[in-house]
């Protein structure tokens, strides 16, 4: 499913079929006055060509090995520092402000999207990625020295989100550019390295600091991710040359396509919800008098199998039940009370979120051209990153207020059950039928 607005470039394309792009050579066109091709070199120098219709290497996807290597999930270990802080680093401050460091990490992994996915259709990469590595690495050291809550902000919230969004935003456009009928597969595989980091990376924490105290714990952890991101830097690569299209950073028009703005407010409002465990958990179980060595979920296992259903049901058909749990267990979390129960209610909860996540952008790559994949991700990202960066801290202030968290769970798995049925909508107004592939 396209946009109205591609559909007429597809219209051109056929109604001036002499057009031909090659990619890297002279562009040949019969009509002058209608179709001028401008080129303009970048750093990679890729050719940035006016769109006019498809190349033939849009359509030539290779479906082969990826030629990526996914980082580390950083950010999605932040629920095992939310409870060192709350316990030891800075004990005085209240946990709905700690949980803004959270919070400002996960936003700025979607925040800089639109921005980053507008320079990716232009032909940028390795100019976004590097700088953006280096500035993870660096925070993460920084974070070593952090002893107050206005330092730990700074780095691991704003510094650490600003790398993730730049490393973030590119890795998935590149997906569209190397994989068509296995994409869904691609994203699984890459969303596992976020799975792994997820769950190993609380792990090492844990174990970490009481042997060498938390600023080295953090040491470690940046040389983890300096290996990790040297390897990406070598490895990641763009495939598609850059098409100059209209409408800056904006593509105000895709708004007119209903599907598309309801899948942004759907969005939107499961990432209201859908932090609010991850964030937590760690919390809620010492709470109860679980031991510290209570590790949390993966979601490996959830993202492969997401990955591999995507090819043949379709992402949102996948997304859809499996968000529909996450949302379910995020009510039923404030009442495991055992470590028994708290263990399978979050084993489950990360397997059915993981799918959401890894399954997320997915949808978009299909509601447009290729060449503008980057943007159209960037702005939806940038959308959901709004409810990323609130819904933490509501449910930080909501607990606070309550002294449990029960109500958290009502909160936020409501909100979640809100983007489930917005999502609904979405896949309704594309198909206009119960069953088929989406």
């Amino acid at each position: 499913m396209t946009l109205s607005h591609d559909n007429d470039d597809k219209n051109d394309f056929h109604s001036h079929h002499s057009n031909d792009i090659t990619i890297g050579e002279n562009v040949r066109t019969s009509d002058v006055e209608k179709n001028s091709i401008e080129k303009e070199k970048y750093e990679a120098n890729a050719d940035v060509e006016e769109v006019h219709g498809r190349s033939k290497e849009e359509d030539d996807y290779p479906d082969g090995m990826c030629n990526t290597f996914a980082t580390f999930g950083y950010v999605n270990s932040w629920g095992i520092f939310q409870s060192y802080y709350e316990e030891t680093l800075i004990p005085n401050t209240p946990p709905s402000n700690i949980a803004w460091i959270g919070s400002i990490q996960y936003s700025l992994v979607f925040f800089p999207a639109l921005i980053v996915g507008r320079l990716f259709d232009l032909g940028y990469f390795r100019s976004i990625f590097l700088p953006s590595s280096a500035i993870l690495v660096v925070a993460t050291f920084l974070a070593a020295e952090c002893k107050e809550y206005w330092q730990l902000l700074l780095c691991q919230g704003l510094l650490v989100g600003f790398g993730c969004g730049g490393i973030f935003g590119p890795t998935t456009a590149i997906v569209a550019h190397w994989f068509k009928k296995r994409r869904g597969l691609a994203m699984g595989f890459i969303a596992i390295g976020s799975s792994l980091g997820g769950t190993l990376l609380p792990i090492a924490v844990k174990n970490l600091i009481p042997r060498v105290g938390f600023p080295w714990t953090m040491r470690i952890v940046g040389f983890i991710l300096l290996a990790v991101l040297i390897a990406s830097n070598l490895l990641l690569d763009r495939r598609l040359p850059a098409r100059k299209v209209s409408g800056g950073l904006l593509n105000l028009a895709a708004f007119k396509y209903a599907p598309y703005s309801i899948y942004c407010a759907a969005g939107f409002f499961t990432f209201l919800g859908i932090y609010t465990v991850l964030t937590y958990v760690s919390v809620s179980a010492a709470e109860i008098g679980i031991s510290d060595n209570f590790s949390f979920y993966s979601s490996l296992f959830g993202r492969y199998t997401a990955g591999n259903l995507c090819d043949r049901l379709g992402p949102m058909n996948v997304m859809l039940p499996f968000t529909t749990c996450a949302a379910v267990l995020t009510y039923a979390w404030p009442f495991a009370q055992t470590k028994s129960s708290l263990i399978a209610v979050t084993i489950i909860y990360g397997f059915s979120s993981g799918v959401y996540v890894s399954l997320l952008s997915n949808p978009l790559m299909e509601m447009g051209e290729t060449y503008d994949v980057g943007r159209r991700i960037g702005m939806f990202l940038t959308i959901t990153a709004f409810g990323a960066l609130i819904g933490p801290p509501i449910s930080g202030a909501i607990n606070t207020a309550t002294g449990n968290f029960k109500a958290v769970g009502y909160y936020a798995g409501s909100a979640a059950l809100i983007g489930v049925v917005l999502m609904l909508i979405t896949r309704h107004l594309i198909l206009r039928r119960i069953f088929g592939k989406l």
